[in-house]
């Protein structure tokens, strides 16, 4: 590890309560505990520098402990001030071969000075939440773009990003869209997503949402299983879209759909995951009413024009719960803002449970094994998670749940294999 970085964390008093949390995310994470075996027998980054910007807490530790295992020496920013946890940060920066900066509630400019430190040690590898730490090398960094082999993308946000990189022809190596495997796709954003969502919006305002109008903006992987958390709590859900065939699965799966115009008189909670900006612009807050919660599910702090909402206010109390300001209008209403407009599920509660990220951190530390032992060089580009990946994950994910499955027959296969085999 290059002398000249050293770990930028609040308070390294916290370690040992770091500690103590990452070993009870752990014991939910049998996937990754198995990896990080076999990582530790083969060592695939021996040697090689690992620059990551993830959101900082226990989950992620695992992760990051699971590549020092296999030989990297980590480099660790955060993704989100507001989603870092100081304690889990603290443990890190005591472990071997791990560096971190970051530091819960930092101001923009020591975010991305972050982000620069970690890109100090001129990595080899890179993984990405959000697309920022890509994006700072190829715009402010470009000298170490020579030497990275490749990386991964855990955000559907992030990956969108990368496409238009890519189609640009401007992203200079090869990055895995950890996101779009089925492995994350399905149990990370429609399960663990749906269920963490509306536990901070719980945790920030103990609201009931039983008999209330809840708008749910976007109904892809991330915004469906939001919905039907939300129903299952006895919400009447609404769904707006841009996209003609997931507003017809939304119509089909019962929910109400309709323009944000036409909801946003009606709702009581809107949450917003469609990756896009200004979902809930000025309009749609000028015609909500009166007590009206509004919280982001996307990765960055856009969907909700908080400028917006801040040129309507007269007034603004903030913290009036933890993680919600309420803004008082002129005529007299007051809408409420949580996590300052931030991903909410991990500003107001912990994130994904860790049962979840076993699977996704699963797809990640593979494929970026995946990636260090390329004998030729893959072209620049974004790539699709190996579908042997997905296969092994989900293998060792029945294991550890002790369940089993059937497997085909020569004879299957062969009929599977074959055109000329009919009724």
């Amino acid at each position: 590890m290059p002398e000249n970085i050293r770990s930028e964390v609040a308070d390294p008093g916290q370690a040992d309560v770091g500690q103590a949390r990452i070993g009870w995310a752990e014991q939910d994470m049998p996937v990754l505990g198995l990896i990080r075996a076999a990582f530790g027998r083969e060592q695939p980054f021996a040697g090689l520098a690992v620059a990551a910007c993830l959101h900082v807490t226990a989950e992620t530790a695992v992760l990051v402990n699971l590549l020092t295992a296999g030989g990297a020496q980590l480099h660790l920013a955060a993704s989100n001030p507001l989603s870092t946890q100081d304690d889990i940060a603290a443990a890190l920066a005591r472990s071997p071969g791990v560096t971190v900066h970051a530091r819960s509630g930092v101001d923009r400019a020591t975010y991305y000075a972050h982000i620069h430190r970690a890109l100090d040690a001129k990595p080899s590898l890179v993984i990405d939440d959000g697309c920022d730490l890509v994006n700072t090398l190829h715009t402010e960094r470009p000298e170490l773009l020579a030497g990275v082999r490749g990386g991964c993308e855990s955000t559907t946000t992030g990956v969108a990003r990368l496409r238009r990189m890519a189609a640009e022809g401007t992203l200079a190596f090869p990055m895995v869209a950890a996101d779009a495997s089925r492995t994350r796709r399905r149990f990370d954003n429609f399960f663990g997503t749906g269920q963490s969502v509306i536990d901070g919006i719980l945790r920030a305002t103990n609201t009931l949402l039983a008999g209330k109008v809840v708008v749910v903006a976007g109904y892809g992987p991330c915004g469906s299983g939001i919905a039907e958390r939300a129903r299952g709590l006895g919400a009447q859900v609404v769904v707006t879209e841009v996209d003609p065939v997931r507003a017809l699965d939304a119509l089909m799966q019962g929910f109400r759909v309709m323009p944000m115009a036409l909801a946003a008189p009606l709702g009581q909670v809107f949450i917003t995951a469609t990756g896009s900006r200004d979902v809930i612009g000025a309009s749609h807050l000028a015609s909500m009413r009166d007590g009206a919660i509004l919280a982001n599910a996307g990765h960055f702090d856009v969907e909700v024009d908080v400028r917006a909402l801040a040129d309507l206010a007269v007034a603004v109390q903030p913290g009036v719960r933890p993680h919600a300001d309420e803004y008082l209008l002129a005529d007299g209403r007051r809408l409420i803002l949580l996590a300052e407009g931030r991903v909410v599920n991990l500003v107001a509660a912990e994130g994904n449970p860790a049962a979840v990220m076993d699977l996704s951190f699963a797809v990640q530390a593979l494929a970026l094994g995946w990636l260090a032992d390329q004998q030729t060089d893959l072209p620049p580009g974004v790539h699709e998670v190996p579908a042997g990946i997905d296969a092994r994950i989900a293998s060792l994910a029945l294991a550890s749940l002790g369940a089993e499955i059937d497997a085909l027959t020569p004879a299957q296969q062969e009929y599977l294999d074959s055109w000329r085999l009919g009724s």
